[in-house]
């Protein structure tokens, strides 16, 4: 399935809800470190609920680790100034989306080493800066899942 890259995730109930995503989806969480916030975190916990144990988490010291962890996998950056909407993408089981930091974003040399050819934005309306972080893996991971017919769902 679909791999979920938190690159130094800073606040707790957004991380939780995305593991909670995860567990529902079958992606593999992957949160890559210094992260802001401590994993036996309260906030985490609630906003995670026990979906925790239903979730593969990973955590990674750095980014390199992370992507040599994803070869083979296509990655894509999440970003406002991404040159493709995410719903215009042909997506395939195994793809890496990445996410960056709430207050800051991607950094430049993350972008960079992404190629700009794999960035994607999420469209909204003009003058706002960001959608929630939770709210954009959310969007990303179900429409790559719908892409391939919800395979794997429970019904």
């Amino acid at each position: 399935m679909f791999h979920v890259v938190l690159f130094e995730p800073e606040i707790p109930p957004n991380t939780g809800n995305t593991i909670r995503l995860c567990a529902n989806t079958g992606a593999t969480l992957h949160l890559v470190k210094p992260l802001g916030f401590r994993l036996d975190d309260k906030g985490l916990q609630r906003s995670g609920l026990d979906y925790h144990d239903l979730a593969q988490i990973r955590v990674h010291p750095g980014l390199e680790e992370c992507l040599d962890n994803l070869r083979g996998s296509r990655l894509f950056a999440l970003e406002t100034g991404g040159r493709r909407c995410y719903s215009e993408i042909d997506y395939r089981a195994d793809d890496a989306f990445l996410f960056g930091p709430e207050t800051r974003g991607l950094p430049p040399s993350v972008l960079q080493a992404v190629g700009v050819d794999n960035t994607l934005c999420i469209p909204m309306r003009a003058q706002n800066r960001s959608i929630n972080l939770s709210n954009a893996v959310a969007l990303v991971v179900f429409e790559a899942w719908r892409q391939l017919g919800f395979a794997g769902r429970g019904d």
